[in-house]
């Protein structure tokens, strides 16, 4: 039986809850692999050749090849495991969710120290304003 969840209802948010965890296992253990230079050296020679050897999901390995964060989230990836992907590429953690959010650096920087994004838009569905 499915437990309720009734986080589940903000729109645009991904609950890393249990479930995602066990979804995103494999592929967090991959990003948590590249801590290791050598490991980063490998997968930076040949991406696709060192994501096969992780028993994620094609969906899981298309996201990262890709870089697309988001979809990576969706697959059960956690933001600090995933972080480890834009070190690998020599991003920042600024430059990685400015890149999320559709902004440039700079951007989501000014955002952020401006008091980051507006609630509107956020609330769960049939919350009161």
């Amino acid at each position: 039986m499915a437990l309720d969840k009734p986080y589940t209802d903000v729109p645009g948010t991904t609950i890393f809850d249990a479930d995602m965890s066990r979804q995103g296992y494999h592929l967090n253990q991959f990003c948590m692999s590249l801590m290791k230079a050598e490991n980063r050296a490998r997968f930076k020679a040949n991406e696709r050749a060192y994501l096969d050897e992780w028993a994620m999901s094609e969906e899981q390995k298309q996201a990262v090849l890709a870089r697309d964060l988001n979809r990576c989230i969706e697959l059960g990836g956690n933001i600090y495991f995933l972080a480890k992907i834009g070190a690998t590429d020599g991003k920042s953690f600024q430059q990685m969710a400015g890149s999320m959010t559709g902004m440039s650096e700079e951007q989501y920087r000014d955002m952020m120290v401006h008091g980051g994004r507006s609630i509107e838009g956020n609330r769960r569905i049939g919350e009161k304003k």
